[in-house]
């Protein structure tokens, strides 16, 4: 397929190393802190010391950097050997705190525990990625753009509550009894506006760095009102030596089921995700080179997320935002990908990064969230938009928002079921992709 006129640099090009430096600059800019925000947010819904909040950042970035390589360089039939970058994702993070509050030991969070249960979880549930990236052609005709739309909704939907706490001054408020405070939301409005004010802007950099800019204006104010403390990273030079399984492997069967459904629908997001960078990129997207390509790709999104369990970080995935870049750069180049991974990977080894960004106090993240989740949700109606609204698919996604909204609003209402039974069901997300997945494939309408 011949390279599209957009593009300056094709998918095998090598750009001068300024440009390659400046085009990775850019993709760095659009991902950072959407690599950094889940570990915080799962962090702050578990009450995880600082220490621990800021080992979780680095090993995000250190293993975003991984998974970026192996997307890029391709390793035998893993990888998709495209410009696709790789980073923490939010779509797990729901069933993931799930399985965290396994580990409340007599009401208080045993760290160590509770870790242990997620990152197994998370190793053992990758597996359904990587058999999914086998039977692509099959798994399309189970997971439909409906149920697709439908799932992508609902993680906006059910994680606008984690933003939203953020917002009020997260756990900590809560148990200081300050939560909702005006210090709080009015921070958390600032950043909202802010992040709302950049992006608007015709100004392309602007736009890209909005949300840093938004949470950078947040965390001066935030300063001002002496709610970040510097002293706290003392003790925090040297590297880090990432360490395999640092905090055991405790197996749930119900964390597992729950996270096995998210890597479900995760691999057809990936396919399309990989399917829009190959069209962007000036490639084929459809026979033997594009099937390979798109296989390599998803069973590379299954396995970096094991890796991500076996370096104590959460599951990773294929960034979207980065094909818009794509396309404002005119850089396909995957060269730029392995810079990009070098980056992360140096990131991730200096603990003062990690502890940097764990200062950010919850209403400065749950300003810049809010809109986040926000988005996700509003790209989830647009999914379903494009799909035929029938008399089936009303009822399929009626019943699918009722089952899965109502756990994350009525949680209690699992309190009489078996341990497992509400472990997994916990997780609107969960909830509502099972029922739609079920309704999806049993509702018969003649229209």
């Amino acid at each position: 397929m011949e390279k599209s006129k957009e593009l300056i640099y094709g998918l095998n090009d090598r750009p001068p190393l300024r440009e390659t430096v400046f085009a990775a600059l850019q993709h760095l800019l659009a991902i950072f802190v959407a690599i950094i925000t889940p570990p915080l947010i799962i962090s702050s819904a578990l009450k995880f010391d600082l220490a621990t909040t800021g080992y979780l950042v680095s090993m995000s970035l250190f293993v975003s950097g991984l998974a970026t390589l192996i997307q890029c360089r391709r390793f035998g039939p893993i990888g998709a050997g495209l410009l696709c970058i790789q980073g923490t994702s939010f779509s797990f993070i729901s069933p993931i705190i799930g399985a965290g509050m396994l580990g409340m030991v007599n009401h208080k969070m045993n760290v160590e525990l509770g870790l242990s249960y997620i990152f197994s979880a998370c190793l053992v549930a990758s597996v359904v990625e990587m058999v999914v990236s086998r039977l692509l052609p099959y798994t399309r005709k189970i997971i439909t753009p409906l149920v697709s739309g439908i799932v992508v909704t609902l993680i906006g939907m059910c994680l606008i509550k984690a933003g939203i706490s953020s917002c009020g001054g997260g756990q900590t408020a809560i148990d200081n009894h300050t939560f909702g405070s005006m210090r709080y939301l009015g921070l958390a409005l600032l950043v909202l506006v802010s992040i709302i004010f950049f992006n608007r802007s015709s100004n392309r950099f602007l736009r890209m760095a909005s949300i840093v800019l938004g949470l950078l204006i947040g965390c001066v104010a935030a300063y001002a009102l002496k709610m970040i403390d510097f002293s706290t990273l003392k003790g925090s030079g040297g590297i880090i030596i990432p360490t395999i399984f640092k905090y055991g492997f405790r197996l749930d069967l119900g964390a597992v089921i729950g996270l096995g459904l998210i890597y479900l629908v995760t691999a057809v997001e990936a396919y399309g995700d990989i399917t829009a960078n190959s069209l962007i990129s000036g490639e084929p997207v459809e026979g033997p080179v594009f099937l390979k390509r798109a296989q390599g790709g998803v069973l590379a999104d299954g396995f970096n997320s094991l890796l991500a369990a076996v370096f104590n970080s959460f599951p990773n995935s294929i960034f979207a935002q980065n094909n818009g870049m794509i396309q404002l750069t005119g850089v396909a180049s995957r060269y730029v990908g392995y810079f990009i991974a070098g980056a992360l990977v140096l990131l991730g080894l200096f603990p003062v990064v990690g502890r940097v960004f764990s200062l950010i106090p919850a209403p400065v993240l749950g300003g810049a969230t809010l809109l986040m989740f926000g988005t996700v949700a509003a790209a989830g109606i647009r999914i379903i938009a494009s799909t035929e609204i029938t008399r089936k698919a009303v009822l399929v996604m009626a019943i699918s928002f009722a089952m899965g909204l109502s756990v994350e609003l009525v949680p209690n209402i699992l309190d009489k079921m078996p341990a497992m039974i509400k472990t997994i069901f916990s997780s609107g997300i969960t909830t509502g992709g099972l029922t739609a997945i079920i309704a999806n494939a049993l509702i018969r309408i003649k229209e």
